[in-house]
């Protein structure tokens, strides 16, 4: 650099401290003179979220949630009109990674035009359950929209009561989060009772692992199968911890500690140390309970999924369902570093495990389930796109029962009384009423995935496959789905047999039709 900008350039920067420097002083200054605006300063910036979310921020700005995606569940989950006008407002020409899904001018299913077709139909599972291994207890799950894992203590006890309520309104299951089963479970819902590395629910004084109280567990509630936890989308590899202020005697019968004791759960489980000894425990519990037995894991090493599968296709034992729960998931608080960097998120991760099983010949004897920001109509069919056979709901299942993403879940200060144990903040949460709004908004999904199926031109978004969505690479460009994720020919699709079967399934309970008869002059 010649001397004289470098000069120059040595002066602005003494200058720029100087400026900085004085900022400080005088900041310091005024908060020390003027202690009010201080306390100001603090108080704006502990309701930013609420003003950036009211006031601020546009449509489509808001994470983890936009204002158009929460507007869409509130109004679906009270069956208001839930339509969108004058457009979309999304940036669709520059935005890379953007999906677009192909629908098909002609094909055999044919849509019905009445807005509200599709409500109260029902949306089983293409695959059945547990059937591939012969499970006494197999079953065909009668939704492909489910409640996601949220223990109770995380969330209120109205709170899982609205949800379990809800459920089974929506003939849909409820996964209990690993907080173990409390009364409030116990509203006609089914449940999918998650073992996680404490055993909540499921251990004895020790802390360690009873089967003999899993057995009991199982005989007295209606659960339809197990999740062991490996790990979750929102801190992947870390235990957790239920403050001692929050382990009330409710919580502490359901999970089998202490009241008023911190509640640790591990980071690792002491049932088994690896893939090896995993299945020979998925095994066990299927066998003593009848139940399918699935696991649940965020996506990082590739490693594991690679021994799992090796073994899975060189012997006699395997999981039923494998739950993926992607990177930007997660109704648990965690540390920043967690939240925005472990894991996978769910399209990377899900097809990176999807593949290996298809690789082995493994994927159509597997019930997959995607979590992850999959309770919005677009990131569900691409999910059923790439090979999930079921979507599970969390944080848009929270918003339908009054959640205002206030961000608040880890200070049990949750104005909404969702996520949180004071009494005084949860009187406001009726759990009869939200359990119809949570019923509502799973329908509603479930009528969009039908329609946009029929729009693809099948009968279930089981039956969507890779060619039927296409991703944005720039204004021009486009990949379909399958070069995205190098997926082969059927991958992501249920076996024929399942395909026949489900289409048999939805010709009899989809609505269709809705336009006039054939003319006398009509051609085809």
């Amino acid at each position: 650099m010649p001397l004289l900008p470098r000069a120059a350039a040595a002066g602005l920067g003494a200058l720029a401290a100087v400026a900085v420097r004085d900022l400080l002083q005088r900041e310091h200054t005024l908060l020390r003179n003027y202690p009010l605006v201080g306390h100001a300063r603090y108080l704006l910036e502990s309701i930013g979220p609420e003003l950036r979310q009211y006031l601020v921020a546009g449509n489509n700005e808001e994470r983890p949630f936009t204002r158009d995606q929460r507007r869409w569940v509130y109004a679906s989950s009270k069956r208001a009109n839930n339509y969108f006008a004058f457009g979309t407002d999304n940036d669709l020409e520059f935005t890379a990674g953007y999906p677009v899904i192909n629908h098909r001018t002609f094909g055999p299913a044919v849509p019905a035009t009445d807005v509200h077709a599709g409500q109260d139909v029902d949306l089983p599972c293409a695959k059945v359950l547990g059937a591939a291994r012969g499970r006494a207890a197999a079953f065909r799950p009668p939704s492909v929209v489910n409640i996601s894992a949220m223990s109770f203590g995380s969330l209120s006890a109205q709170a899982v009561e609205a949800l379990n309520r809800g459920a089974a309104l929506a003939g849909c299951l409820h996964n209990t989060g690993e907080g173990g089963i409390s009364r409030h479970h116990r509203h006609g819902g089914d449940l999918v009772f998650q073992i996680g590395t404490a055993y909540f629910g499921c251990r004895d004084e020790h802390g360690r692992f009873d089967l003999d109280r899993l057995k009991d567990l199982v005989a007295g509630t209606p659960v339809r199968a197990l999740e062991i936890k490996l790990s979750q989308g929102a801190k992947p590899g870390l235990g957790g911890v239920l403050p001692a202020a929050k382990v009330s005697a409710e919580i502490a019968a359901a999970r089998g500690v202490p009241e008023g004791v911190d509640c640790i759960s591990p980071s690792r489980h002491a049932e088994f140390s690896d893939a090896d000894s995993l299945l020979d425990w998925v095994e066990l519990l299927a066998a003593e309970t009848g139940l399918p037995v699935g696991i649940k894991s965020a996506v990082g090493d590739m490693a594991f999924w690679e021994e799992l599968t090796d073994l899975m296709a060189a012997g006699d034992r395997g999981v039923d369902f494998v739950t993926v729960d992607g990177g930007e998931g997660g109704t648990g608080a965690a540390p920043l570093i967690f939240t925005d960097s472990v894991s996978l998120p769910f399209q990377l991760g899900f097809a990176r495990v999807h593949a290996t099983f298809a690789r082995k010949g493994l994927a159509e004897a597997v019930v997959f389930v995607g979590a992850g920001k999959l309770g919005l109509p677009d990131n569900a069919v691409v999910a059923f796109a790439l090979g999930c056979d079921m979507v599970n709901v969390g944080r848009e299942a929270m918003l339908a029962i009054g959640c205002i993403q206030a961000q608040k879940c880890h200070t049990d200060t949750c104005p909404t009384g969702v996520a949180t144990q004071n009494a005084w903040l949860t009187r406001g949460l009726d759990p009869e009423l939200k359990s119809v709004r949570a019923a509502n908004y799973i329908s509603t999904l479930r009528r969009d995935l039908v329609k946009v199926s029929e729009a693809c031109g099948v009968a279930h978004p089981g039956l969507i496959d890779t060619g039927s969505v296409e991703v944005l690479t720039g204004r021009t460009t486009s990949s379909p789905l399958r070069e995205v994720y190098g997926y082969e020919p059927e991958w992501g699709l249920p076996s024929p047999a399942d395909r026949a079967a489900i289409t048999a399934l939805m010709t009899g309970e989809a609505p269709e039709g809705g336009s006039a008869p054939p003319s006398p002059d009509a051609v085809g």
